[in-house]
């Protein structure tokens, strides 16, 4: 009876420390969340071309081989577009190296005053590698229909004269040009390059 007694809880330690090493393991091997809205099923990202501001025509596909971050945003943008921007450049300081493989692009929603020379005069600020985009109006609301941008101007009694109110979020492209991940306004730099590691780590 005492050897009965004694084989079940034998029995009963080494099922409980198999469950806790299969779910340590399933814990360890599952893949962290990631920060954004991840894209199911991934879809081919709209091949925009637009003018940078270095004066060059510019198209999504251009950027083929790079991790490519997008941002619709404008240069009098009073608060969310700089807190953004600030976020997108302390993600790439924190990777180091790897940050050589991605590439952040706002295409502004303020065409009329957001000229190639304004842009690349402001764009530095926040990272040199940073790329300011900009072209017609008809083609910043086609790029801006297709990534789901809303964006109006706003009239204000400022010296601004009006304010462009627009969507917020963040777009990652991988290197192959889908569409992977969406992020909300407020994301912060450490959620951005947790991301990127992980995606470009695999």
């Amino acid at each position: 009876m005492k050897r009965i007694f004694l084989f079940i809880i034998s029995l009963a330690a080494g099922l409980g420390l198999t469950a806790a090493l299969t779910f340590a393991a399933t814990q360890w091997l599952r893949p962290p969340a990631l920060h954004g809205l991840v894209m199911q099923p991934q879809q081919p990202a709209y091949n925009f071309t637009l003018m940078s501001h270095y004066g060059q025509t510019v198209s999504l596909s251009d950027f083929r081989g790079k991790w490519v971050m997008i941002y619709f945003g404008y240069i009098a943008c009073p608060d969310v577009c700089p807190a953004t921007l600030a976020e997108l450049n302390k993600a790439l300081l924190s990777l180091g190296k790897q940050s050589e493989r991605v590439q952040v692009v706002m295409i502004t929603v303020d065409p009329e005053r957001d000229t190639k020379e304004q842009l690349a005069g402001f764009m530095p600020h926040f990272n040199k590698s940073f790329i300011g985009l900009t072209g017609t109006s008809e083609q910043i609301k086609e790029a801006a229909t297709y990534y789901g941008i809303y964006f109006a101007k706003h009239q204000e009694d400022t010296a601004l004269g009006y304010l462009v109110d627009h969507t917020a979020t963040v777009m990652l492209i991988d290197p192959d040009g889908y569409l992977r991940v969406v992020y909300s306004f407020g994301t912060v730099a450490k959620d951005f390059a947790d991301d990127l590691k992980y995606l470009m780590a695999r």
